[in-house]
């Protein structure tokens, strides 16, 4: 499984689909999109209301107006007188919130129906004028009372007071509920015949709640299947317009189509142009009404001169209760209020025109948005790391809810930034997740291929930071190592096999931990050789020292073998074998990855710098030395304490090459026996190469002064090829350089 998400397109694939698996669950369909977007949307709301006008008033059927006239419904001529009160105190519109829908049960009339024919009372009480009539009589005179209708079961039609003007097509479109999604009512609660006609205006008040009861929006449309009616605030509005005979003409916005942020329809009225949207209704940016805006009913009942009417000069005046039992509760974002604030507030941001639009198409701007920040988290994913990613899955989240904010309080747009937010962000999880088991992957995949080949700091090192392996395969310079065994064919013939494999293993685990510790890799064990390099899977702007030095550290290491070796012979009386290391080494581009079958591989290097390496291991025999080193590493390492061999010509390569002997490290370098060996060994090779070959037999007898070096088999050398060309002079073009013809 691991293994799978360290591919890239299976990671890709992945995330595509949790992708589309979001858009999905939060289609509107399921209703977690809305919810998510309401909740958004009620927070804006709480934490910048609509500001506060003084343009309405509620006026309050209150318990203390219950206990002064008693239990509702009052007699019309309470309300009548009420009303007319109301009016003479200067209000602009008075609209009831609420239906008077049957006849007064407290009316002369209905009494003297009550009475039998020879009650001494019934004439008088038929003489007396109807309360309906009484107050269909101030409803006309006041020449400004709105009345409303409801959900009922009354089958007459409302009658129309304002009439909606619109186009065919308009028109067409919001009485078809297929399109507009507004059924028609066929029934209704409404006030008595008398009283709507003489009210100035008749509208509805059915509420629009949300699938979750919330009153979010209000419907300022709606229809029987003939007609367009107004809503009880278009009325409201209307009548306060002093319009009573205008009309409210509904259109196409025709600024829609280039600004789909815009609501599609209009209602225009008294230089007004209301947003409508597709549903025919209106958001409402709620506000709470302070209780200096709501007056007690009782005191435009009572006559009494010490308790003067408050003034309404130029106020819209709503009339409904709040008492305990009447109240209309009804769930809105600022919480349970009386309804009659929902057309309160509805009304009042009509008159500020402080509207608030939700745009049609705000779902696919979602939606988009939240596509592009997780297909850009997504990507992003394979190219930072998880810090970095973070901070951008942050930015966008925070650019999202920046811009959606500044949208609403600037233009009272409704745009929904949690949903980009919600995707970026689970994206974001699913693709951090998704680098993290790719990183385990990838470090498993490291544990398996190196885990016996570098130390375990280095392999920390290497998992901790796996982006910086190149397992492909890549040209870089590395420092190569060759180890063999002197006489290794001579050892293993005196030894058991058990026994050879004992000695072998006591060999390769310090030469290999020496390896490991200087953070070089082991390539291969070829019987009694070992090959490593350094600088390879990771950096090591050190290569060429931590090589040299572990080459130093194995030639120490063999002492505490011999000792061992010598100590178990002399066990079992037999001569110690003991062992010799011969160490090549060389820096060179090498091409370095894994290599091999698809059914076997390794990750391993090749190149000319390892075949040279190769070759000095081998040549440390010729020159009895236990390390040598290349001229390109030598360039690297010339503060160690390393003597210039030879130019040779190895076999296979047509180039000659300065070789050194690796004698110790930088401290080293600094022993006066050694600098004093430098400068004679310096003198050696110069006359050697001049062709002064007196004057190098010389220098050489200086230099075996130092045996402590073990240079012997070296000066052998040259004395011999100092004989020989004293006897048989080099040719004229002779340049010192010494073919080998053996690897």
């Amino acid at each position: 499984m691991l293994k799978l998400l360290s591919k890239a397109y299976i990671r890709i694939l992945i995330l595509a689909v949790c992708l589309g698996s979001m858009i999905i669950s939060l289609d509107e369909t399921t209703g977690i999109k809305m919810r998510i977007s309401n909740l958004v949307f009620e927070a804006y709301i709480k934490l910048k209301p609509r500001p506060a006008d003084d343009t309405i008033i509620f006026v309050d059927i209150d318990d203390a107006s219950l206990a002064q006239i008693g239990q509702w419904p009052w007699p019309r001529t309470i309300l009548s007188d009420m009303i007319q009160s109301i009016h003479d105190a200067g209000a602009a519109a008075i609209i009831f919130d609420g239906v008077l829908a049957e006849p007064d049960r407290t009316s002369p009339l209905h009494i003297a129906g009550l009475l039998g024919d020879d009650h001494p009372a019934k004439e008088a009480l038929q003489s007396l004028p109807d309360n309906d009539d009484t107050l269909a009589q101030t409803i006309k005179n006041v020449g400004n009372f709105v009345a409303g209708f409801s959900h009922g079961s009354n089958p007459q039609a409302p009658i129309l007071k304002g009439r909606i003007l619109a186009k065919k097509d308009v028109k067409a479109y919001f009485m078809n509920p297929q399109q507009s999604g507004m059924p028609p009512f066929k029934t209704t609660a409404q006030f008595l015949r008398p009283l709507q006609k003489n009210a100035a205006g008749n509208g509805s008040f059915m509420a629009s709640l949300d699938p979750d009861g919330v009153i979010r929006k209000t419907t300022l449309l709606f229809h029987n299947g003939k007609n367009l009616y107004p809503s009880l605030i278009l009325e409201g509005l209307r009548v306060y317009e002093k319009n009573y005979k205008g009309y409210v003409k509904l259109d196409w916005n025709e600024a829609f189509a280039q600004n789909p942020m815009q609501s599609p329809f209009y209602a225009k009225f008294a230089g007004r142009q209301i947003p409508i949207s597709h549903e025919g209704d209106m958001w409402i940016h709620y506000r709470p009404f302070k209780r200096s805006e709501q007056i007690s009913a009782r005191k435009f009942i009572d006559n009494n001169p010490d308790n003067p009417r408050p003034d309404l000069t130029d106020k819209i005046v709503f009339i409904a209760s709040e008492a305990e039992g009447l109240k209309d509760l009804r769930a809105t974002p600022l919480g349970n209020i009386a309804g009659v604030k929902v057309h309160m507030n509805a009304l009042e941001q009509i008159l500020q025109n402080a509207y608030l639009t939700r745009p049609p198409r705000a779902l696919d701007y979602e939606f988009f948005a939240g596509i592009a920040a997780g297909t850009l988290i997504a990507l992003l994913s394979f190219a930072i790391n998880p810090a970095w990613l973070l901070l951008i899955t942050g930015s966008i989240i925070g650019a999202a809810f920046g811009v959606s904010w500044h949208l609403f309080t600037a233009q009272g747009l409704l745009l929904d930034p949690v949903t980009p937010s919600l995707i970026a962000l689970i994206i974001f999880i699913i693709a951090s997740a998704l680098g993290f088991l790719k990183t385990e992957a990838d470090r498993k995949h490291i544990r398996v291929a190196f885990g016996h080949y570098i130390s375990p700091e280095f392999m920390r090192e290497l998992t901790g930071n796996p982006d910086k392996l190149q397992l492909g395969g890549e040209i870089k310079d590395l420092t190569i190592m060759f180890t063999d065994i002197r006489k290794f064919t001579s050892i293993s013939e005196g030894l058991t096999p058990q026994e050879l494999i004992a000695l072998m293993n006591d060999f390769l685990t310090p030469m290999s931990d020496l390896v490991m510790q200087n953070r070089g890799t082991i390539d291969k064990y070829m019987g009694d050789a070992m090959m490593a390099f350094w600088n390879a899977p990771l950096d090591d702007p050190k290569h060429h020292r931590n090589a040299c030095r572990a080459a130093l550290g194995m030639q120490a290491a063999l002492e505490p073998i011999n000792q061992r070796v010598a100590q178990q012979a002399a066990k079992i009386n037999k001569t110690p074998v003991l062992l010799r290391a011969g160490i090549g080494i060389n820096t060179g581009p090498c091409a370095v990855g894994n290599m091999g079958s698809k059914q076997r591989f390794a990750y391993s290097t090749l190149g000319d710098a390892v075949n040279l390496a190769s070759r000095l291991e081998g040549q440390t025999k010729t020159y009895g030395v236990g390390i040598l080193i290349g001229e390109s590493t030598y360039r690297e390492v010339c503060d160690f304490a390393a003597l210039e061999m030879d130019i040779i010509q190895v076999k296979g390569k047509k180039q000659p090459v300065h070789i050194y002997a690796l004698l110790g490290d930088d401290n080293d370098a600094l022993d006066a026996n050694f600098q004093a060996l430098s400068a004679h060994h310096e003198k050696m090779l110069q006359a050697y190469r001049n062709k002064n070959f007196e004057v190098a037999l010389a220098a050489l007898d200086k230099c075996r002064a130092f045996d402590q070096y073990g240079l012997n088999v070296t000066y052998d050398l040259y004395a011999k090829r100092c004989a020989e060309f004293i006897l048989n002079p080099p040719a004229p073009d002779w340049d010192g350089v010494y073919v080998a013809t053996s690897k």
